[in-house]
């Protein structure tokens, strides 16, 4: 990095990450419920006992830094409402900060969570940025995928054939998913391990508060992923092929194309956002239904049943576990009056689990009749464009792993990923047994 991008580096590291740290462990010490999730490693590893903390203090409970709720009707209220936006509003910040934040962010650095990232911009760039990339990653295209989805999971069961004992997450759970999104984006297998090392590196992106040693290897990461990035769109530009993000390249909205920063940050989303949440349905999918036989004997016995089973693991252990909105105005909200700016953490993980909707919410139950009706894709504009993809990479790929290996079975503890927003496993050993033909 130049001096003057180290300098940017390590501003934006004490503006994000360094002041909320010291705030942070502050805060708890005065028993402060968000400050408590942040900072304490229980939780980490068990953040449900900490929503119940949460939901029984109430559907909306304030904290030192914002609001936090586990209840699923406020949670979708905010999600869905006018009154709220993804990212905070800089332009009701004071002066100096939000000159401070506008020179930290390095244009070579972009993360998932910086503008003009769809995570992180409102209408009307956000509705521009959304129908644009709608054109290409349609219902159809995503259906068209299911054949090349179960090609790829059969090719990567039969690799594992011999091997008595695997890690499930780098041998299937990571492979499957960045080799499907590679080829909606004309990515090369060559370049599969640099894809998986730059998601692997900066998926605590999504975190804040983060020790200055763990922020320097993201940030070397997004810095690394977009150098690579960009050679690869402009490769892309050179020779477009049939894949959709060359088709993303050129397309157009209401006569407007993307520029170069809107094109890498909505294709590198896209990206980031197409394997990683995906590497932990399969994942969490895998260890629910080894731990609950009598669900894994249900599915096997009805095939029908594996669409609702994928949503029903999306529900009790969902790869995304929490998201922020900031209110746009003065607002109301579960009776209570938020101020312009106000934070409201939605911890979803929590909301899929409020008894008030889902009967019995911690059984694992693959016939719940209401699975579906999760947040874990978010809701309103910001829903995830790529919940068909993802719920469709879930069922071919559970039900081809248990259909080719029946006797498939947990051989260790296995290790849960230490990111917060993210919730999924590491390593997975596993005992494969024998493999049945495809």
């Amino acid at each position: 990095m130049t001096p003057t991008s180290t300098v940017r580096s390590v501003t934006r590291w004490g503006l994000l990450h360094g002041t909320v740290r010291i705030a942070m462990k502050r805060a708890q010490k005065v028993g402060d419920l968000q400050a408590a999730f942040m900072t304490d490693p229980r939780y980490r590893d068990d953040p449900f006992s900490f929503y119940e903390l949460v939901r029984a203090r109430g559907p909306l409970v304030q904290g030192k830094f914002g609001n936090v709720t586990a209840d699923h009707a406020v949670c979708s209220t905010v999600l869905k409402s006018d009154d709220f936006r993804a990212g905070p509003d800089e332009d009701a910040m004071p002066a100096p900060i939000r000159r401070a934040i506008a020179w930290s962010r390095d244009p070579l650095a972009l993360g998932p969570i910086d503008p003009p990232s769809m995570l992180a911009v409102e209408p009307p760039d956000h509705t521009r940025y959304r129908k644009t990339v709608s054109k290409v990653f349609t219902a159809r295209a995503v259906e068209q995928l299911r054949s090349r989805t179960q090609s790829i999971a059969d090719d990567l069961l039969d690799r594992m054939v011999g091997l008595p004992e695997v890690d499930l997450v780098s041998a299937y759970c990571t492979l499957l998913p960045v080799a499907v999104i590679s080829s909606i984006l004309g990515i090369r297998e060559q370049d599969y391990g640099t894809v998986l090392d730059f998601g692997h590196k900066g998926a605590p992106s999504l975190d804040v508060g983060l020790p200055y040693r763990q922020y320097r290897v993201v940030d070397g990461a997004i810095r690394g992923f977009q150098a690579w990035l960009g050679e690869h769109l402009a490769r892309l530009a050179r020779e477009p092929g049939d894949d959709l993000l060359s088709q993303l390249v050129v397309a157009e909205s209401d006569g407007v194309r993307l520029n170069d920063s809107e094109l890498r940050a909505t294709a590198g989303l896209v990206l980031a956002a197409g394997f990683e949440t995906t590497v932990n349905l399969l994942g969490s999918g895998t260890v629910l239904l080894l731990q609950h036989p009598e669900q894994l004997a249900a599915v096997r016995e009805d095939p029908t049943l594996w669409k609702n089973a994928v949503d029903e693991v999306l529900r009790l252990e969902g790869p995304v576990q929490m998201t922020g909105r900031f209110s746009l105005r003065e607002t109301e909200l579960a009776g209570r009056r938020l101020g312009r700016g106000s934070l409201v953490v939605t911890y979803l993980g929590g909301a899929n689990r409020d008894p008030k909707v889902f009967e019995d919410p911690a059984r694992f139950d693959v016939r719940r009749p209401n699975a579906r009706d999760h947040l874990t894709f978010s809701a309103g504009r910001h829903f995830c464009l790529g919940a068909a993809l993802a719920r469709q990479e879930g069922e071919v790929g559970l039900s081809s792993l248990f259909a080719r290996y029946p006797d498939l079975a947990l051989a260790g503890p296995g290790r849960r990923r230490t990111t917060r927003v993210l919730r999924g496993w590491e390593s997975l050993p596993v005992a494969t047994g024998a493999l049945q033909p495809a």
